[in-house]
């Protein structure tokens, strides 16, 4: 956190020759259970990590905007016009003006800004950085202008500025969790009411870790494939007349399937509905205590994003095999696949163990070898100073 910190410091000096007013953090995160699930209506059980994407800022007198990134090496500057038109600032600036977009949108009066932004959360991981870069800004911002905006209606002004400015169709689930999570905790989520309980997950106290294994793979057609997930699910609701996937209990999932014509459609139901399912399931185990029984669930949920929803890719498959034979209690692709990063929960003491056996098999399989870091429940967006 300190070298993140001092980087985005260190920035702003160098670009504004000052000292920035304050610094606003915003975590990374990782998705415990519950994959394609939001987008559905469903549930989700997602967590923040230490890993952190800070913003210094200060303010300024015009109603403009300036920010510096680690990514680039110039500055962005956009004013009202280009704020207010939606694809008109690209690239990684395009997640901050999407904030200032959403905020205005909604009508408040944004301060105009300086900014300078590091993170220490990897791009292209599936661990949320667009969600932790918005939601730092976003925190920045609204103490900035001294904005009458709750926290618990962040999430969706910073989902808009993912959907509507930049144009990724994400759920609720990243902006959520990197705004509302808690140390300690998991975020039960009910992406239909967006009602939100903290699921006690406690580690330390279990004898467990969950390591975070970055696959390196990239993301392979990632954009478009997310969109015709999204889309295959939206015509198979209309298709079994309910308002979401989620509305389809588990128990009636037979019945709705044989409803369906074609057998990929009938896969990508039967993800999202066993799916919520086990989310359901890891809540409940979680609220009495019983951490380790997750496991299989979690090795459940990698197998149905393998085989019915299809967004895995050779190395993070690798990954989770190799970590459930070296002795992980289960292991998973999280995120929107094509790519990105595995979660492990395994033994405290097996941590090193798990991660060597990673690094052979990627090794013996030739791939770039993967990253891995074992992580406990973080805090989410606040102001650092």
């Amino acid at each position: 956190m300190t070298d993140v910190a001092a980087r985005a410091t260190a920035g702003f000096r160098e670009e504004y020759a000052e000292q920035p007013a304050g610094r606003w953090a915003a975590p990374g995160r990782v998705n415990l259970i519950g994959e394609h699930t939001d987008y559905n209506d469903g549930f989700v059980l997602p967590f923040t990590l230490p890993l952190r994407t800070v913003v210094a800022a200060t303010t300024r007198d015009d109603a403009r905007w300036t920010v510096r990134s680690e990514l680039s090496a110039d500055p962005v500057e956009f004013g009202p016009a280009e704020a207010d038109a939606p694809g008109r600032v690209t690239g990684w600036a395009a997640y901050v003006a999407g904030v200032v977009w959403a905020l205005r949108a909604a009508g408040h009066e944004v301060p105009g800004a300086r900014l300078a932004i590091a993170s220490d959360v990897p791009v292209g991981s599936g661990l949320s950085s667009s969600a932790a870069v918005e939601s730092a800004v976003l925190a920045a911002l609204v103490e900035l202008g001294g904005l009458d905006l709750p926290a618990d209606r962040w999430p969706k002004l910073a989902q808009r500025a993912e959907n509507d400015y930049v144009g990724a169709p994400t759920g609720i689930m990243d902006q959520s969790a990197v705004i509302r999570c808690r140390e300690g905790h998991a975020l039960f989520l009910d992406c239909r009411t967006e009602e939100v309980e903290q699921i006690p997950f406690d580690l330390d106290a279990a004898g467990l870790a969950v390591l975070v294994i970055d696959s390196r793979a990239p993301h392979r057609h990632a954009d478009g494939e997310y969109a015709a997930r999204r889309a295959s699910c939206e015509r198979a609701a209309a298709r079994l007349g309910v308002p979401a996937l989620r509305d389809v209990p588990v128990a009636d999932l037979d019945a709705a399937l044989a409803r369906l014509d074609d057998d990929e459609t009938r896969r990508r139901v039967r993800h999202v509905v066993t799916e919520d399912q086990r989310v359901l399931d890891t809540v409940e185990l979680l609220r009495a205590g019983r951490v380790r029984e997750i496991g299989p669930l979690l090795t459940a949920s990698h197998a149905s994003m393998r085989d019915d929803f299809e967004i895995t890719v050779p190395e993070v498959d690798t990954a989770v095999e190799a970590a459930l034979a070296a002795g992980a209690l289960g292991a998973r692709m999280t995120g929107g696949g094509f790519g990105g990063c595995v979660l492990a929960l395994v033994e405290a003491d097996a941590a090193e163990q798990v991660t060597a056996a990673v690094t052979a098999a990627y090794a013996e399989r030739g791939f770039a070898a993967p990253g891995t870091v074992p992580v406990l429940p973080s805090t989410g967006a606040h102001r650092l100073d």
